[in-house]
């Protein structure tokens, strides 16, 4: 900033404060030795944005920052802060504070995913007001800053960490790209006696096994913990129980190593394991996200952006087919074994309801198709007819497939795009699969389905997530939790 810019800055400085500083008293602070003040400008040379930093022995305290409110949600107030940070870095401080008031929700949220955490509360700090503000302390800066830089050149090594449901799972990439090992240790025959996940049962097991998983996943790298420049997490959604172990995990990993810590959202993991599979993948596309969990449609404009254009209701499809197997008998998990059955059934045997399929939206429901198998499963046994399950498994998939396909057509016409990605564990349903490329194929849109281990929980779309999520310098502080419900950033998301 120079004397020159005043002008400009001091219209965005009363733009967005109460109590804005005066043009002298940013004037006197520029050119400080200890000070560092940044301006935001468009291609044009106009001022969009501007922050100043202040360094006293290795503490940086954040004295401003401000975008024009024409210029706010492109992350340009992300960008100032990063920026800033490498300024107070070349100052000598190793870590940066600020206050904010408590009802500036935006600034709040732009400071915690940079990894700033709560540190204290000062009581009416805003005499304008009388409101309160939030004290923030960063980590050490300088692990963040070198792990951007390792991402800008492709280089960053990533440890990921996964753990959202029964899967305890951990990967090694370099530069979002280069998967150097990943390990998956599955819990399902812990499950599979009760015919489903048992949260409790979940956690324990996730307890027992991180920390081989990840002891493993580092030495099939050739990977020492001095050789990673971040570690990431799923952070949710998922089985909240779950979920905390591994965030407890990557949380004490990250403060014993000053590692940055990323979170990573498990459903933007998924959209992200077809890009791992197929890297010509580029936005704009539609994904149809298929798991125990959950079922949805999705617009992702560009990666990072999502647009949720429909969900289920109630079931999930991997849900839906696990109870159908667990009412016919059939095991835990549903998917696989009605899957083969079918392939030796009548999809047209029996007539069940396609739910939702002529609603308008793109939104879908499985639970009145669950209870339609229940009520032919009780007819034919009060009849004394002995159960056809290749028929009864062929019927049912093929009502759930009819509808997810019609939906994901509705989708593509309705955003105009040329591709489509089916992600999560039902994507491995080769039925489905096959039913989506053909009528996609008529249509001239290309279908992108990760190979069956990316498909599941991994972690390996875990770490792909994180070097964006590292490019953008979003991180999380060390009191960031677990989230048992965890929505994708919209469209508008301030990236």
């Amino acid at each position: 900033m120079r004397a020159a810019d005043l002008k400009a800055v001091m219209r965005i400085e009363q733009a967005s404060f109460l109590a804005p500083w005066s043009e002298a008293q940013i004037a006197e602070e520029i050119g400080r030795p200890d000070r560092a003040w940044l301006l935001a400008e468009e291609d044009d040379g106009s001022v969009v944005g501007f922050g100043g930093v202040m360094v006293v022995g290795t503490e940086a305290h954040v004295m401003d920052l401000a975008v024009d409110p024409a210029y706010r949600r492109r992350g340009i107030g992300r960008a100032l802060l990063w920026a800033l940070a490498d300024e107070a870095d070349r100052l000598g401080a190793s870590r940066m504070t600020l206050e904010v008031a408590t009802g500036n929700a935006a600034a709040i949220d732009l400071y915690l995913s940079c990894g700033f955490d709560v540190a204290g509360r000062r009581t009416s700090y805003y005499p304008e007001t009388g409101e309160d503000a939030l004290v923030l302390w960063s980590r050490p800066i300088r692990p963040h800053l070198a792990a951007m830089r390792a991402a800008r050149e492709g280089s960053d090594v990533v440890l990921a960490i996964e753990s959202s449901c029964d899967e305890t799972a951990a990967a090694v990439m370099r530069g979002g790209r280069e998967l150097l090992s990943s390990v998956v240790a599955s819990q399902v025959d812990f499950h599979a006696r009760f015919g489903g996940v048992v949260p409790e049962i979940a956690s324990r097991k996730h307890t027992e096994a991180i920390v081989g998983v990840v002891d493993e996943a580092l030495e099939r790298a050739s990977i020492g913990l001095g050789d990673l420049h971040a570690v990431a997490v799923t952070q949710g959604p998922g089985l909240v129980g779950a979920l905390v172990v591994g965030v407890a995990y990557a949380k004490g990993l990250a403060f014993v190593r000053d590692l940055p810590l990323v979170g990573v959202n498990h459903l933007e993991g998924h959209l992200y394991a077809a890009r791992l599979h197929d890297p010509r993948l580029a936005p704009p596309f539609v994904a149809l996200i298929v798991s125990g969990g959950h079922t949805m449609l999705v617009h992702v404009p560009e990666w990072g952006r999502h647009e949720v254009l429909g969900r289920t209701l109630d079931d999930a499809a991997g849900e839906a087919f696990d109870k159908v197997a667990k009412l016919l008998g059939l095991g835990y998990p549903g998917g696989p074994v009605i899957s083969r059955l079918a392939a030796e059934g009548d999809p047209e045997a029996i007539p069940f309801p396609r739910a939702m399929l002529r609603s308008g939206d793109l939104d879908v429901s499985l639970s009145g198709l669950k209870t339609a198998v229940l009520q032919y499963v009780q007819r034919e046994r009060a009849a004394g007819r002995e159960l056809n399950l290749p028929n009864i498994a062929a019927s049912f998939q093929a009502a759930v497939i009819d509808v997810q396909v019609a939906k994901t057509l509705a989708a593509v016409s309705e955003r105009g795009v040329r591709s489509v990605v089916l992600a999560g564990g039902v994507a491995a349903n080769a039925a489905l699969r096959e039913a989506l490329a053909h009528a996609l194929g008529e249509r001239g849109v290309r279908l992108v389905v990760p190979p069956m281990p990316l498909c599941t929980d991994n972690a390996a779309m875990i770490a792909a997530v994180a070097h964006d999520e590292i490019l953008r310098g979003r991180f999380l502080g060390l009191s960031a939790e677990a989230s048992a419900v965890m929505h994708l950033r919209g469209a508008d998301a301030r990236i």
